[in-house]
């Protein structure tokens, strides 16, 4: 299709511009893709990894979070070559397609470690294989599809530009609400009968949710695989309708770069990443560590068994609900009382998230004692976690678009993402190094969670201290070069 039949620039509209729908729902399959599969990894690496001869060759709880982390750490750090592709060279619309289809190989390649293939290969190197792949496609287009949210919106229609990335965050936890209670169901094994509601079903019904070959790696991971392609086809199909922001070149990427008013600009952005980067450090691990602990818990809740990789459902269901409550509740009540600017949302939502591992740390020593919890605390500390979600990820995602210079969009929204790369990093460094030669851990029980709330209070306190210094300037498509004026962002 001829690039003159693209819109290249935002049309004079101030309703909700007839792409995000495309978006979205580009966005939602592609999510619950990635968060199916990253749902199960952790449990898949410490209880069904097998050998090439088909026997467990499972990894250590300690070594699987930190391998785990590492793939994230890289995963959200390639979103910066992505970024230059999309901006300088190729634009964002070839891009995301481009790498969906490798994303798709990569969901392709971890389905074959439960087929026969994986008596050929080394299930490990198919393991790594596929995690590549996914790095790569999904790091590569990270950046290019939130931008190409705010790039849809122009100086008519700029007020709806809080709403729409607030209903982007919202259907990124309705793909990963779905995604996180089906298939860790897909991968384990399944006992109908300690299940009363399932047990109730017609025989046939029953028989068919415990066959064998419903519960399996390939389906497993199979399964996000056909929801990438299908958020791939959702993509295309949308390529009319939204706009497509051409590549500026590589010679004037340089230029807007290497100058001197761009580098201030830079920096200011980059000023919240190593905080939220602690943020993300805690967060990232209700994929992990909560997962391991909610092994070790009673699971018992709302008359059904559940996984422990189950369990973090409850996150993005919660964050379907605080997203509007704090939307169009709590920031305006608060705004009653002092103006809330994003880095003060960001700064609470640091103390937040300080509460909820320190829940979890309590609960552990519960664990550490011999009792066995019920699953509802940990359930409670996914509600503190979700608020504090809540106030520091969409904030800084709509921050780091509107900090951005225009000519730079998607190399902006790379700070968010590198924060999530960093964080990720930091756990994943921890977990590396509180290993011991003999299979012991430094950190054991719950003074592993206090290690991480004592790095997350000093972090939001000084976080505090260096926010008021900090002065901003919003930019969006369709505007004069220079922007609005020089506003603070406390």
């Amino acid at each position: 299709m001829a690039k003159q039949n693209y819109l290249t620039a935002p049309p004079k509209i101030s309703t909700m511009p007839p792409g995000v729908p495309y978006i979205v729902g580009n966005e939602a399959a592609e999510r619950f893709s990635y968060y199916g599969m990253n749902s199960i990894l952790t449990i898949f690496m410490t209880k069904y990894l097998l050998d090439k001869m088909g026997h467990l060759s499972v990894m250590h709880p300690a070594n699987a979070e930190a391998w785990y982390h590492t793939f994230v750490s890289v995963l959200y750090f390639l979103p910066l070559f992505g970024a230059i592709l999309a901006d300088a060279v190729f634009g964002k619309f070839r891009v995301v397609l481009w790498l969906s289809i490798v994303y798709c190989g990569g969901h392709a390649t971890l389905a074959l470690m439960g087929s026969p293939v994986a008596h050929m290969i080394e299930p490990r190197y198919l393991l790594a294989i596929g995690l590549v792949l996914i790095a790569l496609g999904a790091g590569g287009i990270k950046p290019c599809v939130s931008t190409n949210v705010g790039d849809q919106f122009g100086e008519t229609n700029k007020h709806l530009l809080t709403r729409v990335f607030n209903w982007f965050y919202f259907s990124i936890n309705a793909g990963s609400a779905f995604s996180t209670l089906l298939i860790p169901w897909l991968l384990e094994p399944y006992q109908a009968a300690s299940d009363g509601f399932i047990a109730k079903l017609p025989p046939s019904m029953v028989s068919f949710l415990e066959n064998p070959r419903l519960h399996s790696p390939d389906i497993a991971f199979g399964l996000p695989g056909v929801f990438m392609a299908i958020a791939t086809i959702v993509f295309w199909l949308g390529r009319k309708k939204f706009v497509h922001i051409p590549p500026v070149g590589l010679r004037t990427y340089g230029r807007e770069i290497f100058n001197r008013e761009t580098g201030k600009i830079l920096l200011n952005v980059l000023m919240p990443v190593p905080f939220v980067a602690i943020f993300w450090a805690l967060w990232q691990q209700n994929f992990s560590s909560w997962i391991v602990q909610a092994e070790s818990m009673d699971r018992h809740f709302l008359g059904i068994d559940w996984l422990s990789s189950q369990i973090q459902t409850v996150n993005p269901l919660f964050i379907l609900i605080m997203l509007p409550l704090f939307s169009y509740w709590l920031y305006p009540l608060v705004e009653k009382i002092i103006p809330l600017t994003p880095l003060r949302k960001m700064g609470a939502g640091l103390f937040v998230t300080a509460g909820a591992f320190f829940l979890v740390a309590v609960i552990q020593t519960w664990i550490d004692a011999g009792q066995k919890p019920s699953i509802t605390w940990q359930i409670w500390a996914f509600v503190i976690l979700t608020a504090g979600e809540t106030l520091v990820s969409p904030t800084h995602l709509e921050f780091s678009y509107t900090q951005g210079p225009i000519k730079l969009k998607s190399l902006v929204m790379c700070t968010y993402l590198i924060a999530i790369s960093l964080g990720n990093q930091f756990t994943a460094a921890v977990n590396f190094f509180i290993q011991n030669p003999d299979g012991t851990v430094k950190l054991q029980g719950s003074s592993y969670f206090m290690f991480f709330v004592y790095a997350m209070l000093g972090t939001a306190v000084l976080f505090a201290i260096v926010t008021p210094f900090y002065k901003g300037r919003t930019y969006l498509q369709g505007q004069p070069e220079g922007g609005f004026a020089a506003q603070p962002e406390v």
